[in-house]
């Protein structure tokens, strides 16, 4: 339906963003792999989309890499996982990561992504290790938001699957001192991951 959009970022808060296209605002949630590389409001952005709708909603998901997409759209094939948990997946750990972890066999590992227990790692491993080695990504730096970074953080990770209390926790145990909401968002999900 949408598979991709060029134009002018101008909105950004943890996961969500809008992309206006010719006057058109396009609101998207993307994943904190995305959002870490998104260009400064004002600039210019190219999104691989991914148009998702249910009986109840419509959704627009953006990616800076086509692996990313791909990625999203192969976990959402495991039995039992929805776009949120997908979406984590690419927030918690990169493509190649990810394509190591499968590798591996590493379930506690993936049982470390929000949403993911044990059993749904144990489908993961078993439906997409033939697939590992065909995600294919280049992960990269970060972008800046600000206002209270630490709050935008929470809010974030929130989304993510955290519980409130948690989130605070994560948030505040990584934040530094000038750093923005993606860094701190980032720095949290990789303490999680340890």
């Amino acid at each position: 339906m949408i598979g991709r959009l060029k134009g002018i970022l101008i909105h950004k808060a943890p996961p969500w963003l809008v992309v206006d296209v010719h006057g058109v605002g396009y609101e998207l949630e993307v994943p904190m792999s995305t959002f870490y590389d998104l260009p400064e409001l004002g600039r210019e952005v190219f999104l691989f989309t991914h148009y998702a709708q249910k009986e109840d909603s419509v959704a627009l998901y953006g990616f800076l890499r086509e692996a990313e997409r791909r990625l999203f759209r192969d976990v959402q094939k495991v039995s039992g996982v929805g776009a949120k948990i997908a979406l984590a997946v690419l927030s918690g750990v990169s493509v190649d990561e990810f394509a190591r972890l499968l590798h591996a066999g590493d379930s506690a590992a993936l049982t470390r992504i929000p949403g993911i227990g044990k059993k749904t790692a144990e489908r993961m491993l078993l439906e997409l290790r033939d697939r590992a080695a065909d995600f294919a990504s280049g992960q990269g730096g970060g972008a800046s938001l600000r206002g209270d970074a630490i709050s935008e953080a929470i809010t974030a990770l929130q989304t993510l699957g955290y519980k409130p209390a948690e989130a605070e926790r994560m948030a505040k145990k990584v934040a530094a001192e000038g750093d923005e909401a993606p860094a701190i968002i980032r720095k949290a999900l990789q303490a999680a991951l340890r």
